[in-house]
């Protein structure tokens, strides 16, 4: 290690590398990779898998100095947009249940919206950073709205809401980190709270002209879920008494009870959307405090990193990635305890998917190297 980093980057020091920071995301892993064995056993060597090719490219991206990657931020920018508009090329594209989101790559698929998070981050970690002094002009403010909007407009479009409404919020944390004005942010939140509000209200009426049906039937069974117990809240419901039904110390990892969600199929979707659920039910409230004590001690190192990076860029990366993680997590959890509509995000380093799994890892890989760059108090 000492003499890759010598190698790579002279003023590397091996004492720097934040190895706590990678304790905690290879453990959290671990735990996926034991959670997706319980939920799905045929899938366990693919999440191996992902996990090892994540920590490789974790490994190799903590190595190379990050700025020299922000020089190519617009390639990075139209590289996202042509992997998001390939998967309606005919043979490119695959479609599963109604959705057109991944691209078949003949070995694997690549689910490109997994890897637009990270993207994002970097293009807007250098863009931003080339605007500092201006980040509340409200020009620069335009441009960046206007520079995302294909994205979001890409992924909705699959449909992907949830993946939409996770980009979207990952967009204000990067503004914010940028040094967007608490005035600009507060004047924000006045418009867009009653806006959600309103925008709620139309939702659920007749003949809505906004969402797909089976979107509306979700909000309406997440406002009124014993109404629509044996449709769309089906499973949130199940997922509940899952996690409750779990206790204090679980009913025991890979269980054979015929009652649970994953042997009942009371739940679709238990290794990905619904991971939580099987935590909460094999390894109760301990299982689930550590997995969630694992996920915010993940996404505060970062933090710590990004307030000693010695430059915005840094300082957004850092930021971006702990972002990600805090949005992804709290939106899979809220889902799986029904604060939230029933939507499609995977838990961060837990659920099954490739892509997902070595995304995140990818982003840890470049918070690690802002990490080692001499920091701005040196």
């Amino acid at each position: 290690m000492k003499f890759l980093l010598k190698k790579l980057k002279p003023h590397y020091n091996i004492k720097d590398y934040k190895i706590g920071l990678v304790i905690s995301v290879v453990a959290l892993s671990v735990i996926g990779i034991l959670m997706v064995r319980s939920a799905r056993p045929d899938l366990m060597s693919r999440q191996l898998l992902g996990v090892l090719l994540g920590i490789g490219a974790m490994v190799v991206i903590s190595l190379i100095d990050y700025n020299w990657v922000l020089n190519f931020y617009w390639p990075m920018y139209f590289l996202n947009l042509a992997l998001l508009a390939a998967i309606w090329i005919p043979g490119l594209g695959v479609e599963s249940n109604g959705a057109r989101r991944w691209l078949n790559l003949g070995i694997t698929q690549l689910q490109p919206s997994d890897l637009t998070k990270i993207l994002m981050i970097l293009f807007f970690a250098r863009f931003l950073s080339d605007r500092e002094k201006l980040i509340n002009n409200p020009k620069v403010i335009l441009q960046a709205v206007a520079l995302i909007l294909p994205s979001l407009a890409m992924i909705v479009s699959q449909p992907n809401l949830s993946t939409t409404i996770c980009v979207a919020a990952l967009f204000c944390a990067l503004l914010f980190l940028a040094g967007l004005s608490y005035k600009f942010v507060g004047t924000v939140l006045a418009i867009t709270v009653p806006t959600v509000v309103i925008f709620l209200a139309i939702a659920v009426q007749p003949n809505q002209p906004f969402l797909h049906d089976y979107q509306q039937e979700r909000i309406l069974a997440w406002l009124e879920p014993e109404k629509y117990a044996d449709d769309e809240s089906y499973q949130q419901l199940n997922s509940v008494m899952a996690i409750g039904s779990g206790q204090l110390s679980g009913k025991g990892y890979n269980n054979d009870d015929t009652t649970s969600v994953k042997n009942g199929n009371f739940v679709s979707e238990p290794q990905t959307d619904f991971i939580f659920a099987i935590i909460g039910e094999e390894l109760g409230f301990v299982g689930c405090c550590v997995v969630i004590f694992l996920i915010l001690l993940i996404v505060i190192q970062c933090i710590m990193v990004g307030l000693k990076a010695k430059d915005t860029g840094g300082r957004i990366i850092c930021g971006g990635v702990a972002a990600l993680i805090g949005i992804q997590s709290f939106i899979n959890i809220g889902v799986a305890t029904l604060i939230l509509p029933n939507t499609g995000l995977s838990l961060p380093f837990v659920s099954y998917g490739l892509t997902s799994v070595v995304c995140f890892f990818m982003g840890i890989g470049f918070v690690l190297n802002v990490g080692l760059q001499p920091n701005k108090y040196q």
